[in-house]
């Protein structure tokens, strides 16, 4: 660990809050559709048309708001008000501008890391969108580089590391998804911290993995130096 050189940082749900304005969003579609389902069947027929699109729109709020009219055209069979659509829209215009707020730790632990090691913010999402919550974030100075990607693969990791750093063995990936941001970061062959946030979105659950000495896990990044500290010994 004495070598590790690079630290990639997710954004959404690491950074700033993000998954919070889904949900709420997802509740005002439950009470938009109330009429033709109940919550439950119109969050999982949701999810399954965000699963279906991810190939076609990618990660992000606009994705998400394509589903949602989707979803309201399936479960009404077509039925759906115009007006029921209008405010569908409306609410996914108004995800693209919530406040970006902070969690936690951050601004300290970036500030401390930044001088000791090369950061990259490693993020996936509407490209506009990433980098609006970015600059209003105050972050942007403790990064050396933004990678903001369609996916996050070991071969997303492995071109991220060797672009912007000493190679993935080198290097450590920061996040709150296990499926997206720390087991793709250990199968390029470098580490992966999860930090988990309170709400996760399902498509991005995933199993811990047992016994892989890469694999760490803290509760919050105020643990993050400490842990380098650790491993550096």
């Amino acid at each position: 660990m004495s070598t590790l050189t690079t630290i990639g940082f997710d954004a959404d749900d690491t950074l700033w809050e993000n998954e919070h304005f889904f949900r709420l969003t997802e509740a005002h579609f439950s009470e938009l559709l109330a009429d033709y389902a109940e919550p439950e069947i119109l969050a999982s027929r949701l999810l399954e048309a965000e699963k279906r699109n991810l190939a076609h729109y990618g990660f992000g709020i606009k994705g998400f708001t394509l589903s949602m009219i989707e979803t309201a055209i399936e479960i009404t069979d077509g039925k759906v008000p115009g007006d029921t659509i209008g405010r569908i829209v409306a609410a996914g215009r108004e995800m693209l501008s919530h406040p970006v707020n902070t969690l936690p730790h951050v601004h300290e632990t970036l500030e401390a890391l930044t001088a000791s090691h090369t950061l990259v913010l490693i993020t996936k999402g509407d490209l506009f969108d990433q980098e609006r919550k970015l600059a209003q974030s105050g972050l942007g100075d403790f990064f050396n580089a933004v990678e903001i990607v369609s996916d996050k693969s070991p071969s997303t990791y492995a071109t991220a590391f060797a672009r912007h750093g000493d190679g993935p063995d080198r290097a450590m990936m920061v996040g709150n998804s296990l499926r997206s941001d720390v087991l793709p970061a250990i199968e390029a062959g470098g580490w992966g911290t999860y930090v988990p946030h309170e709400l996760t979105w399902d498509y991005e659950r995933a199993e811990e993995p047992g016994n892989v000495p890469r694999f760490t896990k803290i509760e919050t990044l105020a643990e993050l130096r400490p842990l380098i500290e650790r491993l550096k010994g």
